[in-house]
């Protein structure tokens, strides 16, 4: 797993032999999921974790900071009630979502038409963040809030506004509002020992 923080950040993979090293192209988009502790039932409704708190914490110990740092959106799935199961899916088609998303995609690239090499908000840098992402007083004050509470990074919160502008990017805004930055610090907020 820590063979891929560096792809993740960088978007290559860099291969070292004796004579020479090589460079490939990897940016790619990690999806991964993992139980919330070993025995897979810790905060379940119906079956009981066997798990202490120390075997939680080692089980998580696995995941080390920098990487958890570089996976944008951390979302805890619980299991579903059996009336949940049984009941037909409501919501969005899949054709609105894609249409959606394709907006929000085409709003990015209108954003960076005068960039190099920069097509989507997660392959923005710091200063591209600092042009595209300013935040009112709410805002501000919320993310410093979270940075202080959860402990983030500072790789974390240029992540969390990614996450943000893609956001106001889905919802047709052009500017970063207090909802869109407080929605992708829920993102990075699961809660793994309590």
């Amino acid at each position: 797993m820590e063979f891929l923080r560096q792809p993740l950040e960088d978007g290559y993979v860099r291969i070292s032999r004796t004579k020479q090293s090589v460079m490939f192209p990897a940016q790619f988009t990690l999806v991964a999921s993992t139980n919330p502790c070993a025995c897979g039932y810790y905060g379940d409704p119906i079956q009981q974790c066997t798990c202490s708190p120390r075997q939680r914490e080692q089980y998580w110990a696995k995941l080390s900071g920098p990487l958890m740092d570089r996976i944008d959106l951390q979302v805890a799935v619980n299991r579903l009630k059996p009336e949940e199961i049984m009941t037909q899916p409501t919501g969005e088609s899949s054709v609105t979502i894609r249409e959606r998303v394709q907006l929000g995609r085409d709003r990015a690239l209108s954003r960076f038409h005068q960039e190099l090499n920069l097509r989507c908000n997660a392959h923005m840098q710091s200063r591209h963040l600092q042009k595209w992402c300013k935040l009112d007083d709410t805002s501000r004050n919320i993310l410093e809030g979270a940075i202080r509470k959860l402990g983030l990074s500072a790789r974390a919160s240029d992540r969390i506004l990614k996450v943000a502008l893609t956001i106001a990017d889905l919802a047709g805004d052009d500017h970063l509002k207090t909802q869109h930055v407080a929605e992708a610090i829920q993102y990075r907020t699961i809660d793994r020992m309590q």
